[in-house]
This record gives C-alpha cells, structure tokens and sequence, in this order.
C-alpha cells in the first residue's frame, strides 16, 4: 500500500479516536438490529422496527460511550429503506458527538472500489468516520480507500485476525519467505501509519481488525501505529482481562472493543442498556490501564 504524498488534514480518524477513548473509554458499542434481537425488544422486523431500535441505542450510548458501529448488513436486508434508517443513525450519531465506524467489510478494485470510498468516506450521506474493508483481492486495491480516508480525515479498518474460528486457515497461511498473510497485512498497514506519524500524527489512518479469541499470539501490536477495532468480547467468549492481556502494549486510545450481541441484550429499555455499557466500559478501561 502506498505512503501518503501529502500532509493530511487535521484531526485524521486516527487522532479523533484517541480523544473519544480518553473521554469516554475504549468501548466500541455495536447496532446490530438482526431479527432475534427486534423480537427481543418487542419490534417489529421492518424499517419502522429498525428506527426504534436505532432510537433507543442513541439514547443510550451518547454520552456513554465514544464510538458506535453500525453492521451494514442488518440494515441492507431492508433494501432502499433499511439504508435510510441507516443514514439518520450516522447523521444523527455524528451530530451526538459520536465516531461512526460503518461495518460494511468492503472490497474490489479499481474504479468500483472508488465508488465504495465515494459512498462511505466522501461526504454523502453513508459518510462514516471509519470503514471495515477485507484485502482478499490484495491490500493494494484497497488504495482508493485508503487514499480517501486520508483526504477526508477519516478511516479504513482492514480484517487482518477476525475473531471467527474459520478464518484461521487463510489468515495464517504463509508465503515463500514464511510471512503468514495477517503479518503481512499487519506490517504493510503499519509502514503506512508511519509515514502519516511521522508527519506528526499519534496515530494513521489505517486500522486493523484483531480479534481477542484467537491465538496463539504473534502480531507486534505495540509497533502497529493505527486504530485497532477488537471483537470477539461477550458472546464470542473473550473477557475484558483477555484484551488487556493481548493489547496490553498498545498505545493509549489506540484500541477500541466491540461488544454487540452481549451488550444489546440488556435493551430495550435505554438506561438498563445504558448501565450495562457503563459496566463493560469500565472493565476494559481497567484492563488496559
């Protein structure tokens, strides 16, 4: 992936991140409107559920925690009307203060994944503060992303160790000189993030995706130098004492952990989800003290 040419604005996603989890702690707190949980909270599974359900997370989370992710899918199975509500959610939860990172796991090359950077890094309304990507087609043809991101100050968060078990066999595959495909991705993410940090940002603009449940551990994560969005906490089984055991040498504000499943079932009512996000933002702020 190529180094960035230019000095980019400022603050990048990198930098805004360190301010929302200094203030408000590294919890990550997911909008997962799946099926099961509408029904859990007594809405119905249609657009109208969708927006209830967005309204009572936004009630709870702002103020309570520093960033959200949306998963795309959720809303995507909804059509054109799915992808409204969606669009109020990021209006709306920028507008509250909160970063935005859109879980949309995107990927192509060329002209078409300029148009994904157009929809979610430009300024239109499925503009985020941050996107997932997959780099199975080369972390190279991600560029157009990563090049918006920059632009824009704003972020791109590639799948390097997902927290999924099944996903172990390709991640650490090797290549001729032995280098498993996560450390590859993982070294060529942080050769980018030092160029931005050498222009004088704490962190780049490129982040990585590094699940908890999923050893053993080899990847430098103290020398990454980028936003690091870790899943797996909850209903995959990883506890706070496991992140701070596993990202422990990262630097501070760096880390953001997402909890969707096991956090959404406190709902609907918005203090009880509150407080439970309260209580699991505060464990993991003690474990990577």
């Amino acid at each position: 992936m190529a180094e960035p040419t230019a000095s980019p604005p400022d603050p990048g996603f990198g930098e805004r991140l360190i301010e929302a989890v200094a203030a408000h702690g590294p919890l990550c707190a997911g909008i997962d409107p799946m099926p099961a949980l509408l029904e859990r909270w007594g809405l119905p599974d249609d657009p109208s559920g969708l927006a209830a359900f967005c309204s009572g997370t936004l009630e709870a989370f702002v103020g309570t925690v520093g960033v959200i992710k949306p998963q795309v899918a959720f809303f995507e199975r909804h059509g054109s009307a799915g992808f409204a509500v969606l669009e109020e959610l990021v209006a709306e939860a920028r507008r509250s203060g909160l970063l935005v990172i859109g879980d949309a796991k995107r990927a192509d090359i060329g002209s078409t994944a300029q148009g994904y950077a157009d929809a979610w890094l430009g300024d239109g309304p499925l503009g985020v503060d941050a996107v997932t990507a997959v780099a199975y087609l080369g972390l190279g043809a991600l560029e157009p992303l990563a090049e918006a991101a920059r632009a824009h100050g704003r972020g791109l968060i590639v799948v390097v160790r997902s927290s999924n078990p099944e996903g172990r066999g390709l991640q650490e595959s090797v290549d001729r000189q032995g280098l498993s495909v996560e450390d590859a991705l993982m070294a060529e993410l942080a050769r980018a993030n030092a160029a931005e940090r050498a222009a004088g940002r704490r962190l780049g603009s490129l982040g990585a995706v590094v699940g908890v449940t999923q050893g053993p551990w080899r990847l430098p994560l103290g020398e990454f130098g980028g936003p690091i969005l870790a899943p797996g906490v909850g209903a995959q089984g990883a506890t706070p004492a496991d992140v701070g055991a596993v990202f422990g040498d990262c630097a501070a504000g760096s880390v953001v952990v997402n909890a969707s499943r096991s956090l959404l079932e406190a709902g609907p009512r918005p203090p009880a989800l509150r407080a439970a996000a309260e209580a699991l933002r505060e464990e993991l702020a003690a474990a990577l003290a």
